[in-house]
């Protein structure tokens, strides 16, 4: 079965990380999104996106975060 979820909003935020390549965005995105850590993460293959839900008058947030190589 599939459930597809309508959100209504007035505006939608984007934040983009961009740095070089194991400076930290993808834990800058994993702490954001689920409150954790991973000191043995992995880089980044193309771009990667985690969605909260902030309590800040009902508005939502899209992370996105993205490879730190030039070649992506």
């Amino acid at each position: 079965m599939s459930h597809k979820v309508d959100q209504e909003y007035d505006y939608l935020s984007k934040i983009l990380l961009i740095g070089d390549s194991g400076v930290g965005k993808s834990n800058i995105l994993l702490r954001f999104t689920r409150n954790e850590f991973c000191l043995e993460s992995k880089s980044t293959i193309g771009v990667e996106f985690a969605t909260r839900t902030l309590q800040v008058e009902g508005k939502t947030v899209k992370a996105w975060d993205t490879a730190g190589q030039e070649r992506y």
